[in-house]
């Protein structure tokens, strides 16, 4: 098998390419009311494009995240993905926020940070404004909850926010930046 992204050990075989292509538009087909106005086949050649985009996508995949396209940004000429898995991707839950969370716990230390892992997975983390975007593609994290990208002057004070939507409604909480649950997880976002 040859690969065709390698950096940073970072890398996917053509197989495994043409099989996320293939997620990414069963996914997309399926799914039409959240990119009513955007072509398939104009993604698939930003995807073949961007083979470290690509392999980001993969690790979404990997880790239960669902990704799908949810926008287009005519400025950057680029499509945006975020995770639109029902509830908080599951490979990604048990994180304490960042690396500085982590790094204060004594005890029980989570297996890693939702800011390093989605770091290491050459994604971002949703916004608060970006979490109330998916929720109107869908209803998500009835479940489960999910860190959002925290303010500075919050995070500062040992804080960070978190997002799930109930009783209709999404709503953003606090927790020390150290906490972890096993219902709370991360979403990512990817431009491509």
């Amino acid at each position: 098998m040859k690969n065709i992204y390698t950096a940073n050990k970072k890398e996917l075989t053509i197989e495994q390419c043409e099989e996320i292509i293939k997620i990414l538009k069963d996914r997309f087909e399926k799914n039409m009311n959240r990119h009513k106005d955007l072509v398939w086949d104009k993604i698939q050649v930003k995807l073949k494009a961007n083979p470290g985009k690509l392999w980001s996508l993969n690790e979404m995949e990997k880790t239960g995240g669902e990704p799908d396209v949810i926008a287009y940004d005519e400025n950057t000429d680029e499509y945006i993905f975020f995770d639109c898995s029902p509830e908080s991707p599951i490979g990604r839950r048990n994180f304490c926020y960042d690396n500085e969370a982590l790094e204060s716990r004594k005890k029980n230390k989570p297996e890693n940070s939702a800011i390093n892992m989605a770091h290491e997975m050459g994604i971002e983390i949703l916004t608060e404004e970006q979490y109330r975007e998916l929720q109107k593609l869908g209803s998500f994290d009835l479940k489960t909850s999910s860190w959002v990208k925290t303010p500075d002057k919050i995070r500062k004070l040992g804080g960070a926010l978190f997002c799930d939507r109930r009783y209709d409604t999404v709503f953003v909480y606090h927790n020390g930046a150290e906490s972890y649950y096993g219902a709370r997880g991360f979403r990512g976002s990817l431009r491509v």
